[in-house]
């Protein structure tokens, strides 16, 4: 009997021979564009600092450089993925890194928390070429049958990074001052771009879309009018101010009007159509909640270590160190589980645990014992894991494979955007509830005072600290009143971790009798068609 022929290869032997060389340099590209956001969480509270420590950003201004970055990150993915298909993805990748670089030189050495914002918009429209493009040379690299297995490994990198990225961060804010932790990607960059022109193939969509401008201003400007509205509410402590209502509802009309645009375009930033797929739309769904979740919960972790514990910038990098092995060690390995109970189980299994932990942030006060917290970070990164891999699998193989790009982009717009949104609405919730908690014990400042001691708690201490013996009454109370705010937000976040849970649980495909046996691949092939 003869055996039956092997599938005919798709992608060129010579590329096949490299191709995990080159997810090694797709990785180390991916590296930076995460390992940025993770620097910064570490170094929001020394950015917080008046100078010369830091640039005396306010909460809300820390809001935004976080946001700067992931807005227009979101905002022009689609559109990056567009051009990588057009015009090449090595071409795009490179100029990406590039102009990323460049953003971070100048972030460094900003000189007010205006610039920092603006330096971060920069490194946002690098990064924005720069993610879809790693995804989409990835499915070009590797057979169908490998590509589980190689998204699994792209996945851990980001784990790689959420591990290197505090600790780095705390080690530079150590010895450095804060500018430090942008100009370290400058030359991982230029490591990066050199390995790229060696190793990296070339490739494009025979078909490519054209670009959506129309699409591009309407997605932006609807999301950065959102953003602020809600980030301008929790800094009142007031959403029902007219200047917040405003401008959400001038945000939520400009989004609608993106969406309306997007549906009778011929050529639309976003197909519309893709999200018809309850398989594919529950996925996008679900990457957007998780982060929600999590980018919203880690803003004020970094506080509660540094601020209510004492903890340095670096031993908080080390504390965070338990989440990111999680995902280094679950990440790869989490299709072995959707192989034997199927991608409904897995992933909302991920999803119910992630709702868990933070809810559990909830029970923490001044003096848990600090290996409570590095259980909770653990379990954290291990439900993100059983999460984050099948779900990316799925989107990315219910796309043709000249649409890698276009699924990429899709893929980490939802994650950048629901990030940006869990940073602005549960950063929003913090600020509110801190500054209720704290406005009676403010009530001996001088009335212009106040308002900006209310806003965070790194704000009231420092004018504590201004007070000298007189401000030392203020401590315990921000701190109680910083804790009570976490706790209230570590619920809300719980809550919309676990109407993820739900969603997927509801959506994602089971395991059907007809893929038993036959491995991961297929079950997402006709779970996606």
């Amino acid at each position: 009997m003869t055996s039956p022929a092997a599938p005919a290869r798709r992608v060129p032997e010579a590329v096949h021979r490299l191709r995990w060389a080159i997810l090694g340099v797709l990785m180390l590209s991916l590296l930076i564009v995460v390992l940025d956001n993770s620097i910064l969480n570490v170094a929001i509270k020394t950015i917080s600092t008046p100078a010369p420590t830091g640039l005396g950003a306010t909460q809300s201004e820390l809001e935004w450089a976080i946001n700067a970055y992931t807005l227009v990150f979101a905002g022009l993915l689609f559109s990056a993925g567009l051009l990588g298909d057009r015009l090449g993805r090595k071409k795009v990748l490179i100029g990406g890194l590039v102009v990323f670089g460049i953003g971070s030189a100048l972030a460094a050495f900003s000189g007010s928390p205006a610039e920092l914002i603006g330096f971060r918009a920069v490194m946002g429209l690098g990064a924005a070429f720069v993610m879809p493009a790693t995804l989409a040379v990835l499915m070009n690299v590797f057979e169908r049958d490998e590509q589980p297995k190689a998204i699994g490994i792209w996945a851990g990198g980001v784990g790689l990074a959420i591990a290197i990225g505090p600790i780095t961060g705390g080690l530079l804010l150590d010895h450095f001052w804060w500018g430090s932790v942008f100009l370290i990607n400058v030359p991982i960059v230029a490591l990066a771009v050199a390995l790229m022109l060696w190793l990296v193939p070339d490739s494009r969509d025979p078909n490519p879309g054209r670009i959506d401008p129309v699409g591009v201003v309407l997605s932006v400007a609807g999301l950065v009018l959102l953003v602020y509205g809600i980030i301008k509410g929790g800094q009142l402590a007031d959403f029902t101010d007219v200047t917040v209502v405003s401008t959400i509802g001038a945000g939520l009309a400009v989004l609608a009007a993106f969406v309306w645009a997007e549906k009778r375009s011929d050529h639309p930033s976003i197909d519309i159509t893709y999200f018809k797929n309850k398989v594919f739309s529950a996925a996008i769904g679900a990457i957007a909640l998780v982060f929600f979740a999590l980018m919203g919960v880690t803003f004020f972790a970094v506080f509660y270590t540094q601020s209510v514990r004492g903890y340095s910038p670096l031993e908080t990098g080390l504390l965070m160190l338990p989440l990111a092995v999680a995902q280094m060690v679950f990440a790869p390995r989490a299709r072995l589980l959707v192989d034997r109970f199927g991608n409904k189980a897995t992933t909302t299994a991920g999803l119910v645990v992630l709702a868990a932990t933070l809810a559990a942030f909830a029970a923490l006060d001044a003096d848990t014992p600090i290996w409570i917290l590095e259980v909770v970070f653990f379990l954290m990164g291990a439900g993100m894991a059983h999460v984050m891999t099948p779900v990316s699998v799925v989107i990315m193989q219910a796309l043709p494979r000249e649409k890698a790009g276009s699924a990429s982009a899709l893929s980490n717009t939802f994650r950048q955007v629901g990030g940006a949104l869990g940073i602005a609405v549960l950063g929003s919730v913090l600020s509110t509830a801190y500054r209720n908690g704290i406005e009676d014990e403010l009530g001996l400042l001088p009335p212009g005072a106040r308002h900006s001691a209310g806003e965070s708690i790194e704000a009231t201490l420092a004018v504590a600290e201004r007070l000298g013996p007189r401000g030392e009454a203020l401590v315990g109370p921000a701190n109680d009143a910083f804790l009570h705010a976490m706790h209230v937000t570590a619920l809300w976040g719980a809550g919309v971790a676990a109407l993820g849970a739900i969603v997927v649980a509801v959506f994602l495909p089971g395991r059907t009798r007809a893929s038993e046996g036959k491995g991961q691949d297929e079950e997402l092939v006709s779970a996606a068609d």
